[in-house]
């Protein structure tokens, strides 16, 4: 079976770096040593997985200070290593500088009307981070702004825009399933979450009312991807639900 990861991070040390102060407590969120690995190791982590990955961007150079993961990294990356990396995501921050605000707001608007003029999809985070997560305020981190229903006022402002919400949205999970059933424009993918923690509700909906609608992601390096294929075996889904998680629903809504 062929296997789409949606949401892949580099690894390096430029996405080490791109983390800024967060670096310590991303580490301590996820229970390991949060360290760069070299260029040939993150490819030969994901040929192992028998994966083929869609890198992501990172940049929040305007809230920290930090170096980007920039655009042009990640492109080059996929273009050193085409049958590795199919594709990347580029990350886009309209307000370098200004303070940041949910995707909803209509300041918005213009990016988003260019994304959908270009007829490209865009991926937007859902529910709790680790970034910042056990420190004092969170390092400013406000999680409102990971809201799903700031989905759905985009999607109904938008529907011409593809929009893959990432990770599972907890804790509005029920939240984001209600999105992703009302607006047609909505896909969702699981990255960033163990799927044995999966709540019963979503487990149920993933072979149900939303196959069609739910794609997979790791998140990696932060959950390795032994643990994550192995807890997706786990869960029981018979093999017409898998290759709509795993590659079809990818290709036909990404073209991938």
């Amino acid at each position: 079976m062929r296997r789409i990861d949606l949401h892949c991070y580099p690894g390096t040390q430029e996405w080490i770096s791109s983390q800024g102060p967060y670096v310590e407590a991303l580490g301590t969120y996820w229970g390991k040593e949060w360290v760069a690995k070299s260029e040939e190791d993150v490819v030969a982590d994901v040929k192992a997985a028998g994966v083929e990955a869609v890198l992501v961007a990172f940049d929040i150079e305007a809230v920290t200070g930090a170096p980007p993961c920039t655009n042009s990294y990640v492109a080059a990356l996929r273009d050193r290593h085409p049958g590795t990396f199919i594709q990347a995501w580029g990350a886009v921050d309209p307000f370098k500088g200004e303070q940041a605000i949910a995707v909803d707001e209509p300041a918005l608007n213009p990016l988003f009307e260019t994304i959908a003029g270009l007829s490209v999809p865009v991926m937007i985070d859902v529910g709790t981070t680790g970034m910042g997560a056990g420190l004092p305020g969170g390092l400013g981190a406000r999680l409102e702004h990971a809201r799903p229903l700031a989905i759905d006022n985009l999607a109904a402002r938008f529907p011409a825009l593809t929009i893959i919400a990432a990770h599972p949205g907890w804790p509005w999970t029920d939240e984001m399933t209600a999105v992703a059933l009302h607006k047609g424009n909505v896909f969702w993918e699981l990255s960033g979450w163990a799927p044995k923690y999966f709540p019963a509700s979503l487990r149920t909906d993933i072979r149900g009312r939303l196959r069609e609608k739910m794609m997979f992601g790791s998140d990696h390096p932060s959950l390795p991807y032994e643990r994550i294929l192995r807890e997706w075996d786990e869960l029981g889904y018979d093999q017409s639900v898998l290759d709509l998680v795993f590659h079809a629903n990818a290709e036909r809504v990404l073209g991938l």
